[in-house]
């Protein structure tokens, strides 16, 4: 495996004007990343998508970083007609190709509509397995695989994504393994990877600070927010938290994968500190498999 690391992560200093996008690619490679992804708020948030890919793809060669995976929002299921988030999924795709990336993440649905049109995760199954394979298929002919991510709490657990990928059934749809994400909704991420690693097209990697039942009501704000059984979580420094990232890793090797790593870092410390620290750690562990 190798050590990779989410534009997101750099967010913090990007947002205060610390760092530009574009230098980027040659900050992660200064602090010993090989790989990157890319979030589509920073292709799509101005000028022209197309031209901003193809400026990214160009640091990134600059830089030595291999650009592994786009990751884009999605939803198929609160839009008026799913097939409407099927053709906006698709002109993603087609910055993926620009950008180089191999793979496209993309989310499946944040959540039921509060009109109560529909109850049940095996309610809101079929539309989204149809969006997802549609968008997997057109992916395939440009050669990207396509993936989604325990994200957004509705598509969190790890049984509900498995069922995904069975009822998408398309050999070019997998998995984004986040294996600190599964804290989100209350789940053993050492459980949760487990049972995924075999579909994982991609690897995120990412800490969390952990505060359950009473404990967790005297925590807010502060960086601090409620999981989906309410918990309080607080993104740090990978390594100094409560996640098993370690142990998940050597899952994911057992398991046959040998891709990229990406960390994404979440926490209020400062990013540029926080970032090189988690790298050193991210190394360590590597090493270690």
């Amino acid at each position: 495996m190798k050590a990779g690391v989410s534009s997101y992560s750099f967010s913090q200093a990007i947002n205060a004007g610390k760092l530009a996008l574009g230098d980027v690619p040659n900050k992660a490679a200064e602090m010993g990343f090989c790989a990157m992804d890319f979030t589509d708020a920073h292709v799509t948030n101005e000028g022209d998508p197309k031209e901003r890919a193809q400026f990214l793809k160009d640091r990134c060669a600059e830089a030595g970083i291999e650009i592994v995976n786009f990751a884009v929002g999605g939803d198929f299921f609160r839009t008026s007609d799913y097939r409407d988030e099927v053709e906006r999924l698709k002109k993603m795709v087609d910055l993926a190709a620009i950008l180089g990336a191999p793979c496209m993440r993309h989310d499946l649905t944040y959540g039921l509509p509060k009109d109560g049109s529909a109850r049940t995760f095996y309610e809101t199954l079929p539309i989204l397995a149809a969006g997802a394979r549609e968008v997997s298929l057109y992916a395939a002919d440009k050669g990207i695989r396509t993936a989604s991510e325990n994200h957004g709490f509705f598509m969190q657990d790890s049984l509900r994504l498995e069922q995904m990928v069975s009822q998408v059934n398309c050999a070019n749809y997998g998995l984004l393994i986040d294996v600190g994400n599964f804290a989100c909704a209350d789940e053993d991420s050492v459980l949760a990877v487990s049972r995924l690693a075999p579909f994982a097209f991609h690897v995120h990697v990412k800490d969390f600070f952990i505060k359950r039942g009473r404990e967790a009501a005297e925590m807010q704000g502060q960086g601090w927010f409620r999981t989906r059984g309410g918990n309080a979580l607080r993104g740090t420094v990978l390594g100094h938290g409560a996640i098993p990232v370690a142990q998940c890793l050597h899952i994911l090797k057992a398991a046959g994968y040998g891709g990229a790593v990406g960390l994404e870092f979440e926490g209020i410390e400062d990013c540029l500190t926080a970032v090189q620290w988690s790298a050193d750690n991210l190394k360590v562990m590597l090493s270690g498999l």
